[in-house]
């Protein structure tokens, strides 16, 4: 349940809905933090009442100063589900129109080459001692690797604790990953042997409760520093980036990882319909969608295996657009 303390009139309805989004295996935090932020302004508006208003919307929706258009799309959609559920409890509450939210643009993955990861992992293995993070020379190089060798999500690698990192099956258990699904991915032989070596190094003594890439504190490393040193990788391999919010992202290691693994299946001539199940329960996808999505990408990078894709395995080929990749 949310750690929120709600006090506006909606307040059940929102504890209510978000108990139910949670149950049915969604994290729904991101959206959580951002319903107590509609129940804080709730109660700044004045609300008595514990209906949603059409003057209450439309307050909440304006458009603030510098606010990022991915801010103000997921501040309507929080507040677009929570009149869905009131509405089918029949309590009054005024639903935003569909058309007028504003559309993100298209997220595009960027797919790192063979060369390029071999540049990322080369910087990540000269890096050195900082007082921040003073294993950083033993974490960086393993935990770039992880990401992309196993498709790891970045919050999934910095969450493993040493009871998590089983040495002699070689195999991760990664719990309560995205929509609260838990699974074990298999290491390779070569991460297997890094993992090895980084326990003698930075692990000699550790509880098993311990984090497996730690900060002096105690807790994991923390994502901002993971990517301060990622910016720092891609400027020594001189892989140019886009800008905050543009890319390349530490997500894009995840996307590389599937579409890297589905060019190989369709070169090795595997079947797609058998393997991609595979890559789905390997990525913990919600859906078979959600994997389907990396075998247009991979067919849209390489021409040289789009006539071969597309005459075999069109008919799991999702059509252009839909909902896109995950980005988290």
């Amino acid at each position: 349940m949310s750690e929120f303390f709600f006090r506006s009139p909606l307040q059940e309805h929102i504890q209510a809905m978000i108990h139910q989004k949670q149950s049915l295996g969604y994290k729904y935090d991101i959206s959580a933090r951002s319903l107590f932020k509609f129940d804080q302004f709730c109660v700044a508006y004045g609300c008595t009442e514990p209906h949603i208003s059409k003057e209450l919307v439309q307050a909440w929706i304006q458009k603030r100063p510098n606010e990022a258009q991915a801010t103000l799309q997921n501040r309507i959609i929080v507040v677009r589900q929570l009149a869905m559920y009131m509405n089918r409890l029949g309590v009054q509450a005024y639903l935003v129109p569909k058309n007028i939210m504003p559309k993100g643009p298209r997220y595009i993955p960027y797919i790192f080459s063979n060369e390029e990861l071999a540049a990322l992992f080369k910087q990540a293995n000269a890096c050195h001692y900082r007082p921040e993070v003073p294993d950083r020379q033993w974490i960086m190089p393993l935990l770039f690797r992880l990401l992309y060798g196993c498709g790891l999500r970045i919050s999934e690698a910095l969450h493993l604790k040493l009871r998590d990192v089983d040495l002699e099956s070689g195999v991760l258990t990664i719990l309560d990953g995205k929509f609260n699904k838990d699974r074990l991915v298999p290491l390779s032989a070569e991460l297997l042997q890094r993992c090895h070596a980084y326990m003698k190094q930075v692990h000699p003594f550790s509880d098993v409760n311990a984090y497996f890439f730690p900060a002096p504190n105690g807790r994991a490393v923390t994502h901002n520093n993971v990517y301060k040193n990622f910016r720092n990788f891609l400027w020594k391999a001189r892989i140019s980036h886009g800008g905050w919010g543009k890319g390349p992202r530490i997500h894009d290691f995840r996307h590389t990882f599937a579409v890297h693994c589905l060019r190989r299946w369709v070169l090795e001539g595997k079947d797609l319909t058998a393997y991609l199940p595979i890559l789905k329960t390997y990525l913990g996808h919600h859906s078979f969608s959600d994997t389907s999505q990396y075998l247009r990408l991979t067919a849209e990078l390489y021409p040289d295996i789009t006539a071969k894709v597309e005459q075999a395995f069109g008919h799991v080929i999702p059509a252009m657009g839909g909902d896109g990749l995950e980005t988290n």
